[in-house]
């Protein structure tokens, strides 16, 4: 993981950080801003820059106290270019670039030191981690090496190298004075015509029918057009105001200083900063001493409830915790292990102080839903490496009405109303403790789960299965027959779902099966303008009253912004579904067209009412028509068709669809019916062998499928021409729909990637997305998604190449685990769907399967 903890008390300052400032020149003033920054850390100050920099007029930042105040003045100012994820190694890339010529644009020092880090790996398993995470990183700009333990003591020759097997190194990481970077940021920002306000308490805020806010301050008030709540570890009071729960806690965080130590004071050179994974904790050089600061584990470590519950205590600013060796003393102990030369070394300073976390560790960054222009960037844990990067990211998304990339990781709408504080408390304590744990593919974490957002199957299917966590909701991942190796057991390699979700495949494939699908998110659209939206939202036609499709938002530039099924169920009544993770996120998008469009519709979000099933293979048919009078054959409830019926005298809309690819359909119905559909449901295929599948097995059949997914194949990273969604585009209909014109020049001009379709020669390891896709020797592509095929007995995946390297029969390779593994691209998709199957058998061809 990336670190960027506490530091102490910066002593030099800044010409202007001594006079407090103010726009207001008379008390109760009224003044007009375009952007109301709250809050004057890193982040905040970083978004001022960019906003101002990028031309925007009457940009106003808000700051209680004065500049740094919070968490940002006691960061350890750690600076790295690694991130396990994808988009935020951009993040962190930028800001990187940004620090380095900070100092020439404004005049301003920063105290950047750029050392490199190195991760150190003492067990096998964290050497595939590295391994993995190289795959992860090869396709994208910045350097990242794996070296070998002659290399890291070359590097870091203080290191006790007993116990060393690899390091992960990242060439310009280092650390920065978190104070000066604000300074020179608030130089910057000031340069450009921001104008930086301090002490201004914001003491309440005003949402007006058209949109703008009223920001109250004891000067007087500004009208704004948006806000942005920037306010680290008081952002939640600020939330307060406007009735949200931001699902965030404070930290403590420790890290200690050392006296000069000969040793460190001899080297010619700085020493790269070192993160000792097993050990948990990171270490850099500080001066002529050292200085280490641990993640301890969940039981140990601290969080300051009280400032959940009671807010923060009126005054605190430049204030520290105090300190607790006890609760570190066994990574203090790691650490001298690790570095021989710490035991001499006398300790001459312990920090202590806040630092904010949201439940996943990661911040909340964007417009929130729900609530009108406004929009956060907080929770922070890494608040001096994010600042740069996200200031610009959310500058250009303010700016251009859609964000540069996407970074749905760190999306606030990601939480809901299951958010709860005590779910926050618990997911922080864990994420605070697994800091340094070994990220595997597929991760799961336990604390806090189940949340109260569970469906109606949760307490029958419990026990039968290794549940998955999406959006707050648990939901079967593969389920468990006597033999099976029970439980989560996280690898690199195949582990012990492989076979039984081959079993799931083969269930479905072959007879049927039955999915919990109820943490799709599920919107209703009515109203006299309702088909008049969805033909402005989605780049395809709008479905019939009685027929379904699958449609695409893109965004102004023209990238995927979400994929939703879309029914008219009746005559301009809709139901819209998405993915879990994708709920709020794409409800947002929604809300924002009709308030801008004014669109006289209604949309009301129905995800926690209803509950979905999901009945797959070529069995579904004779199964489900036992249940129903209504006739369910081929000629008379065809693909792509939805109706309300009843299935065992439970009301259910019906659509034929599955992303099985087989013939299925999708039930959706009253949350309190679910128990009583599957049971009628299981009780009707009983002689038809019917039985439960996961996600995991969904996953494996839409890959054979060649379905693609939103989130892997398209995003806001990628047009629809290039991830292969020509026929969902409608670049003919009337409707000027949002991307339109945009997806048009991208036409016009041609592509230069594409999406395909590879099978690859491996071993015990399979892909599962984002790897480096390799030709001659260079990276050149990457992959989005892959799975073992249990179809064709070999794996598969989804990769973006170029055009030239895009025809079938192109050979390619994957790098999978510090290997490339032979791969040739295929025409899509490997197994045809049932009502395509179905067609050509209609024809008299013999379809593939």
């Amino acid at each position: 993981m990336v670190h960027t903890p506490i530091h102490g008390k910066r002593e030099r300052k800044c010409p202007h950080e001594d006079v407090p400032t103010t726009i207001f020149r008379h008390v109760t003033e009224l003044y007009r801003a375009d952007t109301v920054i709250i809050g004057g850390g890193c982040v905040g100050v970083s978004l001022a820059y960019h906003l101002a920099k990028a031309g925007l007029k009457d940009v106003v930042l808000l700051e209680k106290s004065e500049l740094t105040a919070g968490s940002t003045w006691h960061a350890a100012g750690l600076t790295t270019y690694f991130h396990p994820g994808i988009n935020l190694k951009k993040i962190h890339a930028y800001s990187i670039k940004l620090y380095e010529k900070l100092e020439e644009e404004t005049g301003q020092p920063v105290g950047f030191h750029q050392p490199g880090s190195i991760r150190i790996a003492s067990t096998p398993t964290r050497v595939d981690e590295f391994k993995y995470q190289m795959t992860r990183a090869g396709w994208h700009p910045t350097e990242q090496y794996l070296i070998t333990p002659e290399k890291v003591q070359e590097l870091f020759p203080l290191l006790n190298m007993d116990k060393v097997l690899a390091g992960l190194y990242n060439p310009g990481d280092g650390h920065i004075d978190p104070y000066s970077l604000t300074m020179a940021l608030a130089a910057g920002a000031r340069k450009y015509g921001a104008q930086l306000n301090y002490p201004v308490q914001v003491t309440n805020l005003n949402s007006r029918s058209d949109g703008t806010w009223e920001v109250e301050t004891p000067l007087g008030i500004i009208q704004a057009k948006r806000i942005v709540n920037t306010a680290g570890f008081w952002a939640r009071d600020i939330g307060k105001m406007i009735g949200l729960q931001h699902p965030l806690i404070p930290v403590h965080h420790q890290y200690v200083v050392t006296s000069t130590i000969p040793e460190v004071k001899a080297l010619k050179t700085e020493l790269p900063v070192i993160r000792d994974l097993e050990g948990s904790y990171y270490l850099r050089q500080e001066r002529d001493g050292l200085l280490f600061g641990p993640y301890e584990s969940e039981e140990k470590m601290k969080l300051q409830e009280s400032w959940v519950t009671n807010g923060v205590p009126p005054g605190f600013g430049k204030e520290l915790f105090e300190s607790d060796l006890d609760r570190i003393m066994e990574h203090i102990e790691a650490a001298m292990e690790m570095v021989p030369v710490l035991r001499k070394a006398d300790i001459v300073n312990t920090i202590s102080g806040p630092i904010t976390y949201s439940p996943d560790i990661l911040p909340m960054v964007g417009p929130h839903q729900g609530v009108r222009n406004y929009w956060v960037a907080i929770g922070f844990g890494y608040g001096i490496i994010h600042a740069g990067g996200m200031g610009k990211y959310l500058s250009d998304w303010i700016l251009e009405g859609e964000p540069p990339f996407d970074l749905i990781e760190v999306d606030p709408n990601r939480y809901g109303k299951w958010t709860t504080t005590e779910y926050t408390a618990a997911k922080a304590r864990e994420s605070y403790g697994f800091n340094n744990i070994v990220g595997y593919p597929k991760e799961e974490r336990f604390a806090g789960r189940p949340t109260e957002r569970t469906s109606g199957l949760y307490d029958l299917l419990k026990s039968k299965c290794s549940m998955g966590f999406h959006a707050g909701w648990e939901q079967p991942h593969w389920f468990y027959k006597p033999g099976d190796e029970t439980g989560y057991k996280p690898s690199f390699r195949r582990t012990n779902w492989f076979d039984p979700v081959g079993r799931e495949y083969k269930q479905v494939m072959e007879k049927v099966g039955v999915i919990d699908l109820s943490p799709f998110g599920k919107f209703k659209v009515k109203g006299t303008d309702s088909v008049k939206l969805l033909d402005h939202l989605f780049a395809n036609v709008v479905p019939k009253v009685g027929s379904t499709n699958i449609s695409h938002m893109l965004t102004p530039r023209g990238k995927v912004y979400a994929e939703l099924t879309v029914s008219q169920v009746y005559p301009g009544e809709f139901m819209l579904v998405t993915g879990s993770g994708s709920e709020l996120h794409d409800l947002r998008w929604i809300e924002d067209k009709i308030t801008r469009g004014g669109y006289k519709v209604e949309i009301e979000n129905m995800t926690d009412e209803m509950g979905v099933l999901s009945v797959a293979g070529p069995y579904a048919r004779q199964v489900l028509q036992k249940l129903t009078n209504e006739d369910l054959s081929d000629a008379s409830f065809k693909f792509l068709q939805c109706r309300h019926l009843k299935l065992s005298n439970i009301a259910v809309t019906a659509i034929r669809i599955s992303y099985t690819g087989e013939l299925g359909w999708e039930l959706y119905h009253r949350k309190e019916d679910s128990v009583p559909l599957y049971s009628a449901i299981m009780e009707a295929g009983q002689k038809d062998g019917i039985d439960d599948f996961g996600t995991y097995a969904l996953n494996a059949l839409r890959l054979e499928k060649g379905f693609r997914a939103w989130g892997a194949e398209m995003n806001c990273d990628t047009n629809p021409l290039e991830a292969g969604l020509e026929y969902f585009v409608k670049l003919n209909k009337a409707a000027d729909f949002t991307g339109k014109q945009a997806l048009k020049q991208i036409k016009e001009k041609g592509l230069k990637r594409r999406l395909v379709y590879l099978t690859l020669e491996t071993d015990n390891v399979d892909p599962e997305g984002n790897e480096s896709v390799w030709h001659n020797g260079k990276v050149i592509g990457n992959t989005t998604s892959g799975c073992f095929s249990y179809g064709a007995q070999q794996s598969l995946a989804f990769a973006y190449v170029p055009m030239e390297l895009s025809k079938v029969g192109q050979k390619l390779e994957v790098e999978l685990l510090g290997k490339n593994y032979p791969a040739t691209i295929i025409q899509e998709p490997l197994v045809l769907t049932e009502p395509t199957r179905m067609r050509l058998q209609r024809k008299g061809e013999s379809p593939k399967i």
